[in-house]
Parts: structure tokens; sequence; C-alpha cells
């Protein structure tokens, strides 16, 4: 009896290379398909765990203000060694992100939480203050007040606090690309008699797939589009390039601005 070995069946089949250079192609034009619809949902994930970073500074400036007679958290005091997101001992100590005005009011850690679309666009870069999560104040209306750069505003001031600023998602732009900046800027910077003096380098960053996130002073958070990138550039960076810039109306400082009338 003759025995029938496997290689004898002629009926074997098998790819040829035609048939796995189109499965090939198929495959990456799949994978490239998908790709984009992956990254969104990355992006829409992380911003909105950097939306609960922002509601829950928000929600701890209110409580602070309650502890306080009605007025927000200062942005800064006079000596320059404490800020609402960290503090250090001497002008030439390190900064220390655990010891500013919110802390107390920011869980155990006392520390601002960082935003999930910043973390890995400061690689490699170093900030002046690090411990801010890459979100900033607005220092000049609520966290100081044009009059007086270190006295915070009383909550009655704020009219319509649904539409003024209180954080935004912040980056600086310079030479050696981001860093971490405490305030969110207004288009221009205020004297103390209350005048628009001069423009400003912006620092809202609009990173969260082409909008900054915002919190508003009664608490709410929004992803806003941009009014205008770019700007003056102080330090070599490029904030147009970077998508930093401005959102709302520019008059009288726009959202900024509690007295702001549309």
């Amino acid at each position: 009896m003759k025995l029938k070995y496997f290689h004898d069946r002629k009926d074997i089949s098998a790819f040829t290379l035609l048939e796995i250079m189109v499965v090939v192609t198929i495959l990456a034009l799949v994978v490239a398909l998908s790709f984009p619809v992956y990254s969104k949902v990355v992006v829409l994930g992380q911003a909105s765990g950097s939306m609960s970073n922002l509601r829950q500074l928000a929600l701890a400036n209110l409580a602070y203000a309650a502890d306080n007679d009605g007025y927000y958290c200062p942005a800064q005091e006079p000596s320059n060694l404490i800020r609402w997101h960290g503090s250090r001992k001497s002008g030439g100590a390190p900064f220390d992100p655990n010891d500013g005005f919110l802390a107390p009011y920011l869980g155990y850690s006392g520390v601002v939480k960082k935003c999930p679309l910043f973390a890995d666009m400061i690689k490699g870069s170093s900030s002046f203050e690090d411990g801010t999560g890459g979100y900033g104040y607005n220092a000049t209306y609520i966290g100081g007040t044009p009059s007086n750069t270190y006295q915070p505003t009383h909550v009655s001031r704020v009219r319509h606090p649904e539409r003024t600023v209180m954080f935004t998602t912040t980056a600086f732009a310079k030479e050696q690309g981001l860093q971490e900046y405490a305030f969110c800027e207004p288009f221009e910077w205020v004297n103390p008699n209350n005048q628009l003096s001069g423009a400003l380098q912006p620092s809202t960053h609009f990173r969260a797939g082409g909008k900054a996130l915002v919190a508003w002073c009664d608490g709410h958070v929004t992803a806003e589009l941009p009014s205008k990138l770019g700007g003056s550039d102080y330090y070599g960076g490029d904030s147009g390039k970077a998508e930093i810039g401005w959102l709302g109306p520019e008059r009288d400082n726009g959202f900024w601005n509690p007295e702001f009338k549309p």
C-alpha cells in the first residue's frame, strides 16, 4: 500500500504575494483611518480631566471667599513670596507648590492637579514657577484689582460671574518652547486709574483641540474658541504658532473685567 503524504495533495491553497500585499494595505488603511479617531478620543478624555481640575480650582476659590469675608484668593502678596499656587521661603529659595493661598482648599495634597493635556508639552522646558498645573488665574481683576495688585476682588463686585473669567488653561511662549504660567492675562494691562495701558503677552492656551478650558466665577467650566491668537512675544516665543491668545470680546478687556458691559 502506497502512503499518500501531505505534499502529494494537489488541492493545497496558499496566499499569493499579491494577496498578502492587498491584506497588508487594507490593514494599514484601517489603522490610518482609525488613528485620528483614537487621538480625538484621547484628547476628549484628557480635556474632561482638565475641566474637572478647573472646576475644583474654582470651587476652592469660592470656598476661600466664603471663609474670607467674600474676598477671592489673592493672586500674590507684596513680598512676592506667596502666590495662589505655591510659595517660597525667600527670594532665592526653591518654589514650593504645596503651600499657596489655595492649598488648604485643594484636598489632602494641597497641590494643583496637573492638566493632562499639558504634561507632554513642557517636557524638557523650564518654568519660573512650577506647580500651576498648567492653569492661570485672572490676577488683574479677580486675584487683584487694577488699583491694587495685591488686593483681591470681593464677590459682590462681579456682577455677572457666569461670564467673568476666573481660571483658564495657560502657557507662556518663550524661545525654548512653552512654560507654565500662573496668570491668564487680559488683552491689556490696566493702570491704577483703571485705564487700559498697552498690550500684554497672551497666556490663555487653546490646547484642547483648538479650544481653551475656562473656569468662570460662578464655578462652571466651558471650552472656548479663540477670538485672537498671537500678539506681543517678549521672550522670543511664537504665541500664535503655540495656539496662545485670548477669548471673547477685546473691548474693555472683555470677559476678564467683572464690570464689562457687552
